[in-house]
């Protein structure tokens, strides 16, 4: 990550290489603390906090979140 101490949402898509609509939904959702200011704001410090409590986590679906299954095949 980089020196910055806020991303806009378009920066956390980014770096999660995800959608604004699903980093939208992260927040809407309650898994990713945002702040407004003129635009949805995240701290660098939430999203690192975010990132460590749901490591090992299936995010894929937020209504059903799952420890991730990782299947040979």
């Amino acid at each position: 990550m980089n020196n910055s101490l806020i991303y806009t949402v378009k920066e956390v898509a980014t770096l999660l290489h995800s959608s604004p609509n699903y980093i939208y939904s992260l927040i809407e959702k309650g898994y990713l603390p945002a702040i407004k200011l003129g635009s949805i704001k995240v701290r660098k410090d939430a999203l690192e906090h975010f990132l460590i409590i749901n490591e090992g986590n299936d995010l894929s679906d937020l209504n059903n979140v799952k420890k991730l299954s990782v299947q040979e095949g």
